[in-house]
């Protein structure tokens, strides 16, 4: 095949050849050469190489240093080929084929017989429920008919719907259920008489007065969820429990417990994170005891005395700075609170009763800077935990831990040449370490060779080891390969919003396009209460501009030392607050 020396210059303008360049073309998307799509946007990514010049149906690509290429088609119903050219002039070649099959999604197939097509409850899986709970149906049927489910409980046709034929309701449970362990039954009757029935997928319970209702929390992780959502992070986390905590459990959706915190409040937990105690077990509540507020050579600590190791949520205040902790189950029975004069960040503590069943301890703090806490039991005594402002806001005497995402087996995102996010950010953090040790830093590190490490082990790793502060290192990866680009850093806490913002602004100074400082992120290592932490989405391994530069090892130490950098600003804004 020749090639207009058009389409050559236009390429490689400024580019000499290679005469030892083997034309190759290595797609990381599509995978296959017959792809069967139903978008019409579609992406070409992939690499060839350095040198090389290439065209797709004889369109020019641009090739990126590495050998990166994305290209995008937009696709009409039906089958499209493209033919992708790699070429080192005069005539070395490598040429692949590929094809798409864009098929329109198919208009709404309403159901033309006396049938149920399907069935959907709500909450999904299985269920134990109990008076007040509430169970919604969606089925699709044929349209006209009446529908119950278990007999006695309508649904209704949904008028201006683009389908006909969908029927929903809700049931709330009542204490006059008696719902066995099996699955519902759903009927649909016609204007003749003839009736339908299928049952759901999923069994229905009442959870009985038989069976056991108080559970303990177990391991060192287990923790609260607010409701059933669920995305590739998991589900929103109300936040970590210490180990022996009751809990008064009322149902179950699927795998998760449904727990009653307090009169109005609810929350899941996942079945592996409790164990049941016997039947007759009392339910956790607690009266208030004796207070101590006090600090020893490295914290200050709150105590507060239960009877019973019940169930708490933290969270975080600023401007003025404070910790509020709400204790579920517990009454006010306190007379006073003991506070010593050996504490340095506690300012002052107070409390009050909510609402029935929920106690509030705030904890107002002398530093606008939250430098983390921790909540456990010591027998059935509350103790919170607050980490001091370091005296010395001086990297040398500051141990920073550095977490290189991934790894092993969990690869991570991919860029267009083949590149892992898990080796890039152990060289961007092997980088990092080193610069922070320099500017005499004490480092702790996940990992600093190819291996896998999970998330509940790097949690329960740096809670071990309680760094003053964390720094976690990724990138990136977005389905637009070509517009989608740029640095982000994220945070959960508001208490720790500094950290990440400082680093972020330094990242900026890159000339990397900006993506925001996010708040509220539902990450595993964002998670922890005990120090301030953020972590670094670098660039866009998917984008080939960004992984182009992510490869540069100057690059990469350039990020090093903006991270540093951001560092070193948040430490400063702290000595303001001495």
């Amino acid at each position: 095949m020749k090639f207009s020396l058009s389409i050559v210059s236009i390429l490689f303008t400024a580019t000499a050849f290679s005469q030892n360049d083997k034309p190759f073309i290595k797609l990381v998307e599509p995978t296959g050469e017959q792809n069967n799509v139903k978008t019409s946007r579609q992406f070409i990514v992939g690499s060839t190489c350095k040198s090389c010049g290439l065209s797709i149906n004889d369109q020019p690509v641009k090739v990126y240093a590495t050998g990166a290429f994305a290209y995008e088609v937009n696709l009409k119903p039906g089958d499209t080929a493209l033919n992708l050219v790699s070429f080192v002039p005069p005539d070395r070649t490598s040429v692949k084929r590929i094809t798409y099959s864009y098929t329109l999604p198919p208009p709404p197939d309403t159901v033309k017989t006396l049938e149920i097509a399907s069935i959907e409850t709500f909450p999904e899986g299985n269920l134990f429920v109990q008076a007040g709970d509430r169970i919604k149906f969606k089925v699709k049927a044929l349209t006209g008919c009446k529908v119950f489910a278990n007999k006695n409980i309508p649904l209704y046709e949904m008028p201006n719907n683009k389908m006909p034929g969908i029927y929903q309701g809700e049931y709330v449970v009542k204490e006059t259920d008696s719902f066995l362990v099996s699955k519902i039954p759903v009927s649909i009757t016609d204007s003749t008489g003839k009736t339908v029935t299928k049952e759901t997928k999923s069994w229905v319970s009442i959870f009985g007065p038989l069976a056991p209702d108080v559970a303990v929390t177990k391991g060192r992780l287990a923790y609260l969820l607010f409701g059933l959502g669920d995305d590739r992070l998991g589900g929103a986390k109300v936040g970590y429990l210490d180990s022996m905590i009751l809990l008064k459990v009322i149902g179950k959706v699927g795998n998760k417990y449904k727990v009653q915190l307090s009169k109005y409040r609810t929350a899941f937990i996942e079945e592996d994170g409790v164990d049941f105690l016997p039947k007759g077990s009392f339910t956790p509540e607690s009266l208030t005891g004796k207070w101590t507020v006090y600090g020893d050579s490295s914290y200050d600590y709150v105590q507060l005395g239960l009877s019973a190791r019940l169930p708490y949520q933290s969270f975080q205040l600023i401007d003025p700075s404070k910790i509020v902790v709400d204790v579920f189950g517990a009454t006010n029975n306190t007379n006073w609170i003991t506070q010593l004069e050996n504490t340095k960040e506690i300012k002052n503590v107070s409390y009050e009763q909510l609402e029935d069943e929920v106690f509030r301890i705030t904890i107002e703090l002398k530093h606008a800077q939250h430098w983390g806490h921790a909540i456990y039991y010591k027998g059935n005594t509350l103790v919170v935990r607050i980490k001091r402002q370091p005296q010395n806001l001086s990297l040398n005497n500051l141990t920073i831990a550095i977490d290189a995402g991934h790894g092993g087996t969990n690869v991570g995102a991919g860029g267009p040449t083949g590149s892992s996010e898990k080796m890039l950010t152990l060289a961007v953090s092997l980088k990092l370490q080193k610069t922070l040790q320099q500017a005499g830093a004490k480092v702790i590190m996940t990992r600093t060779t190819e291996r896998t490490f999970d998330n509940r082990e790097r949690i329960l790793f740096y809670r071990d080891s309680m760094p003053d502060l964390l720094v976690s290192i990724h990138l990136n990866s977005a389905a637009d390969p070509i517009r989608v680009t740029g640095t982000s850093t994220f945070y959960r806490y508001p208490g720790f919003r500094n950290l990440s913002n400082f680093i972020y602004k330094r990242m900026l100074e890159l000339g990397l396009n900006e993506m925001g400082n996010n708040s509220s992120f539902n990450f595993m290592l964002n998670s922890p209460i005990e120090y301030p932490n953020a972590l670094v989405e670098t660039l866009f391994i998917s984008n080939p501009e960004d992984e182009m530069k992510i490869l540069d090892e100057k690059f990469q130490q350039q990020i090093a030392d903006k991270v540093v950098l951001g560092i070193k600003d948040f430490l400063e804004s702290c000595k303001k607050d001495k």
